[in-house]
């Protein structure tokens, strides 16, 4: 047994940072790393990583690379995992650094409107360590080794950014234009998602809580959710104007309060709609969840049913709900990018406008900034979780 079990957690587990590692590889040798261009809307022309960077910083890509499939491919040891997600890590501040230096280097003499930006062989050296650092957190045995690569990387891409070294990128440069506004809408973008997640969690909790004490009218009560979550979500922003609008002329006084229909009150309407199934389900599955003999015990002790409620019950379901917080807060962030298509504002902004101007670096200074806010809250959430409910050594 032990034998068989030893097999299918060896080398073939650890393929997926080997196969990463060859389609960085590639990507680096065939790819364009930076592109310049003669001004923010026009093409420009690729350039290669050793064309942008020269041998040095061709070695310092490869360094990496080649650690990360030594590391795929070795036998399983402590500190395998932790290693494997710095090596990830490094390749992706040797990247980004890499490519700021280039910018420095390739735009400095092209002219003040040239514009170097992120090349397909880049994005692919990126997406490499950012899938293998994923994989080798998921797989590290402690919360420690999980948390020393993921620190790492963040701590060195704030330096690269901080110390000027990506300042010459298009990226950065869109960034800086309109650094001012970049705040208030990343404010406003979490505004949208905080209210419509108290929203979804209130009315969720519940729903999921109904659906627990009553079974007879829980498939009633998903089926109604389920029918709103088979809404386009473009649909439902557009979906809500026209009742809304319709309710604010036969009352204006709810426009004193907010309310109409775009801005800001149907954003949040629409994502508390979108969050309610998962709120509900995670909720009904939490209570299920909690053992019968936990309950009896409880109730053999001289408990009332409000004290096994809230001293047994909601303890031991708590790290369903809070996985169920995480992915209701991931998957609001993301639609939260639409909220702009209603004029309520947020990140999706930058990319409406970017999609309007054919500026591509302006639709990733929005799309990425949403990434990195839903990857922040993911890894914030999975670390609170880890720490609250790790279960102690045996």
């Amino acid at each position: 047994m032990r034998s068989a079990l030893s097999s299918r957690s060896g080398p073939p587990a650890l393929a997926l940072p080997v196969l990463l590692a060859a389609f960085g590889l590639a990507a680096a040798l065939l790819g364009g790393f930076v592109v310049i261009a003669p001004n923010r809307l026009l093409s420009g022309t690729p350039l290669g990583l050793w064309a942008a960077a020269g041998p040095a910083g061709t070695a310092a890509v490869l360094a990496p690379l080649t650690a990360m499939a030594g590391l795929g491919l070795a036998r399983d040891f402590a500190l395998r995992h932790m290693l494997l997600g710095l090596a990830a890590g490094a390749l992706m501040l040797a990247s980004t650094g890499i490519a700021g230096h280039a910018a420095m280097v390739h735009g400095a003499d092209a002219g003040p409107l040239t514009r170097v930006s992120l090349g397909a062989g880049f994005w692919c050296l990126l997406a490499a360590g950012f899938f293998t650092l994923a994989d080798a957190v998921e797989r590290a045995r402690t919360l420690a080794q999980k948390a020393v690569p993921v620190l790492a990387t963040a701590a060195g891409l704030f330096a690269l950014a901080a110390g000027g070294a990506l300042s010459e990128l298009s990226l950065a440069r869109e960034f800086s234009v309109r650094q001012h506004a970049y705040l208030n809408e990343l404010f406003r973008h979490l505004e949208l998602t905080g209210a419509g997640l108290v929203v979804a969690v209130a009315v969720g909790a519940a729903i999921g809580f109904m659906a627990y004490r009553r079974p007879r009218r829980a498939g009633a009560a998903f089926a109604a959710l389920d029918i709103v979550q088979t809404i386009p979500s473009i649909a439902l922003f557009a979906l809500l104007i026209g009742p809304l609008t319709t309710l604010t002329a036969l009352a204006p006084a709810l426009r004193g309060l907010g309310i109409g229909g775009i801005g800001p009150f149907p954003a949040i309407v629409a994502l508390a709609l979108y969050g309610l199934l998962p709120v509900a389900r995670g909720v009904h599955a939490g209570l299920s969840g909690v053992p019968r003999a936990a309950v009896d015990a409880a109730r053999g002790m001289g408990m009332t049913g409000r004290q096994i409620f809230t001293s047994t019950m909601v303890p031991l379901a708590l790290p369903t709900f809070f996985q169920t917080l995480r992915i209701t807060l991931v998957q609001l962030i993301g639609l939260a990018t639409l909220a702009a298509l209603i004029g309520a504002g947020g990140l999706g902004t930058f990319i409406f406008q970017g999609l309007g101007q054919t500026a591509s670096d302006l639709v990733l200074l929005g799309a990425l900034s949403a990434i990195g806010l839903a990857l922040l809250a993911d890894l914030s959430l999975r670390g609170v979780a880890l720490a609250l409910f790790r279960r102690p050594a045996t």
